[in-house]
This record gives structure tokens, sequence and C-alpha cells, in this order.
């Protein structure tokens, strides 16, 4: 039987802090005890007052492999996670191609992670017009759910969705109890300010406004309701949705919503014209707009944090010229998602209880894996992270693991150093190392 043991002072639980020792057995968690237990395990590492969280759970990542394996791939991708303390992903049927919207793409995807799946990887299927007698194979298949566009999706591959597509599958959803994970906004001619400054962030700001996002989320609660499907909103971006939401959630109705770690860091105001690293759809808003964002998430309307990692090669990004009419629209995050989180909500006395709610319970419950993936809790998978929470670095290329090392986040200082990386009971990653790769498994609606 293999056996480890992790002791620390500040072990995070579902009922709160505490000191004790994790006895880690066979993959899962076997027991939570006393700091000072005795136990016989193959190993004891005693942490001392670093923190002992479960693994980061991102349910919102473009890995784009096959297809664009020079964006991103799944060996670049999935380290990243584990140097991040993420142990489980969960990945978008877009930007890859082809884009997982029938069962044969899904095992083009899956074959593609072949020595090379260091974390736990999900798949979402995908609604495009005319792939419903698709969605009951691909759920046969394992996937989590199903994410649609109501506006383009930035490839041609991936069309985005009517209402009418939309009302053909959500009936077979919402009988499967499976998300539609909906990328809201609901776009109208806009090509005036393409005629202005190529390089100014307001006028990009301007070009997706609030309404878009407004007008797609009224939709989808309307049709959450008729149908009783399950609607996770992605990346809410505009405030202005938040009390529609609450009220949605106040007469029961299924909807989940998530945020993105750089709506949250950063502000409108803050980002210089030409700083195309900072594009992404819907757009970072006005900082009056994202203390609301805050707001929303510390009450619980706003049920999580993912980082919508969409990494593009250098070029796609026009770093050169700056021109955010031609510019790829992405973020690239994702080994950064707890400390950038982590950073801006101790500043608003966030607790690491706060950080596992919105990293880890919550992210579970969307990919199906809440009974046994997100908590310290016996019986539950041995998926954890050790964290420094008061230390700091500073983002710099040649420590990102992403394929690209285009990011907002190079120069900031970030708080919270993973120092370990433990998947289903084995030592994964000890910073800088890595201890042992491929070791991932895939996450299916069958668990």
């Amino acid at each position: 039987m293999s056996s480890l043991a992790l002791r620390s002072q500040r072990v995070v639980t579902p009922e709160g802090e505490r000191a004790a020792t994790i006895l880690l057995e066979n993959g899962r968690i076997s027991a939570l005890l006393p700091y000072e237990a005795e136990v016989a395990a193959n190993a004891v590492i005693d942490l001392g007052h670093r923190a002992v969280l479960p693994g980061v759970i991102d349910p919102h990542v473009h890995i784009n492999e096959p297809g664009r394996t020079d964006w991103e791939g799944f060996n670049t991708a999935t380290r990243a996670a584990l140097a991040g303390g993420l142990t489980s992903l969960v990945d978008m049927p877009l930007n890859s191609a082809p884009v997982t919207t029938s069962v044969a793409n899904l095992e083009l995807k899956r074959a593609a992670t072949r020595g090379q799946l260091h974390c736990n990887v999900g798949f979402w299927g995908g609604v495009v017009p005319g792939n419903a007698a698709e969605i009951e194979p691909l759920i046969a298949a394992g996937v989590l759910g199903f994410k649609a566009f109501l506006t383009h999706s930035g490839i041609d591959d991936f069309p985005n969705a009517t209402e009418d597509d939309l009302r053909r599958v959500m009936p077979i959803l919402a009988r499967h109890r499976l998300p539609l994970l909906v990328h809201c906004e609901l776009s109208e001619d806009n090509d005036d300010w393409k005629q202005n400054d190529h390089r100014s962030y307001p006028n990009y700001l301007a070009s997706r406004p609030k309404k878009w996002e407004d007008d797609a989320i009224a939709l989808m609660l309307r049709l959450c309701e008729e149908f009783n499907c399950w609607v996770h909103i992605v990346h809410l971006s505009s405030a202005d949705s938040i009390a529609p939401i609450a009220a949605a959630k106040a007469k029961g109705l299924p909807v989940t919503v998530e945020t993105g770690q750089h709506y949250l860091y950063f502000n409108a105001e803050d980002i210089a014209d030409g700083q195309t690293q900072f594009k992404c759809a819907p757009p970072i808003r006005e900082r009056a707009n994202n203390e609301q964002l805050w707001a929303a998430l510390q009450s619980g309307i706003i049920d999580f944090v993912a980082t919508d990692h969409s990494p593009a090669p250098p070029a796609l990004k026009q770093l050169a010229s700056g021109d955010f009419t031609t510019a790829w629209g992405g973020i690239a995050s994702l080994q950064l998602a707890l400390p950038v989180l982590w950073t801006a909500a101790r500043r608003r006395g966030a607790s690491l209880g706060d950080l596992v709610r919105w990293l880890s319970a919550n992210p579970a419950k969307l990919a199906g894996q809440a009974g046994r993936k997100g908590q310290i809790t016996p019986g539950f998978d041995a998926d954890l992270l050790v964290l420094d929470p008061e230390a700091t670095f500073e983002v710099r290329a040649e420590f990102i693991q992403h394929r690209h090392k285009v990011s907002p986040y190079l120069g900031q200082t970030l708080a919270g150093v993973v120092e370990a990386t433990v998947l289903a009971g084995e030592l994964v990653y000890q910073r800088p190392e890595f201890a042992a790769l491929n070791r991932g498994r895939f996450l299916t609606g069958q668990q």
C-alpha cells in the first residue's frame, strides 16, 4: 500500500483551517488526524506553517491541441497547471482543430494527450448549429457538459449557436442534468469603432458594451427557466447583470456563474493604449464595475473564478502594432490562477477558505466532481497543493510553463508561492522541479 503523510499547522478543510496530519493512501485521503499523530506511512513530510489546500480545479481552459498546438498543447498546459497547483482542468471544445462537437473529434482530442497528460483533464462538448444529434453520443462518451457561444467565437469552425439551436439542445441537457456553459454576448453591428484609433483601449472597451452581455444573459435566464436546464455563465464581466442573476438564483433557477481573475485584478483605467496582451472578450472593464464583481463573488452570487486561459502565438497578439481590432482576444494565465486571485483577495480580507471555495470546491461542482474532488475530506481524491501564502514573487518569462510567455501579468509581484503539488497521493511537483509527469487521468461524466 503506497502512503504519504503531510503534516501542517494550516490544513484548509471545509470546517476551516486546522493543524492536522493528512494521511494519503492509494490515491485518496484516508484520514485527517491530529498534527502530532503517529502514522505508519512510507513517508512523512512536515510542512510547518505552509498551508495545504485542495488542488485548484480550472473548468475553463483552451489547450488548443490537436490542430493549433503551436498556440498551446497538453504538454505545456498541464505542466503549467502542476506548477500552479492545479490538479484538474476542463478543456474547452475550441480552439483545437477539429473542435469537440462530435464523438469522433473527442477521440482525436483524447488521443492527443498520450504521453503528456500531467494533470487530470476533462472535456466540454460544443454546441454549434446542426450538431444536436451529437449531444447524447457525446454525453455517453463522457463529456462533462457543453459550451455554446452567442457571438462569433473567434474561429469559423465553431460558429455561434442561435436561440433555435439552444432550444433543441437544452431539453436534452436538462434530462441528463448537465450544464450548458454560455459565452454571453449578443453582438450588434459595431464597425464604427474600427474607423477610430486601433490602439486605443477605451475604443476597444466601447466596442463590446455591457449591453451585449446583459442582453445575452437575460436570454439565457429566460431559457433556463423555460427548460429547467442548468445554465452556467462563463467569464461574467458586466456588473449590470448581477441583479438579474441574483433574482434568478433567488427563484431557485439552476444558474451558476464564474468570473475571471483578470476582471478582478486589472481595471480598464490602468490599461494603456496598444497593450494588446490585455485583450479579451468580454473586455476588462472599469474599476467601479469590477468592484461590484468582487462584491458579488464575496456574497456568493458569483460562484467561482476561472482563468479562461486562451493563449496564442505572440504574432497573433499584435504586440508590435498594438492593434486591438486585429489582435487575438485571450489571456494566458493558467499557471497563475491561484496567486493572482490570492493577491487581490487578501487585500479585501479574504481567507484561504474563501480561496478554496472559489478555486476548488465550487469548480468541482460544475465539472461533476463534487463527490470526490475540491476539498480535504477523508474519502476524497488526494489532489493537493502546498502554499506559502505570505511569500511573494515577480512574474518573469522564465518562470512561466505555458508554451508562449505573453501575459499581462509579466512584471507583476504576486503573493502566494505554490511549493508543491500532489496528484492522487503522489508528489508530482516540488518547486521548481517536476517530480513525476504523465500521471494525469481523464475526468468523465461517469465518475
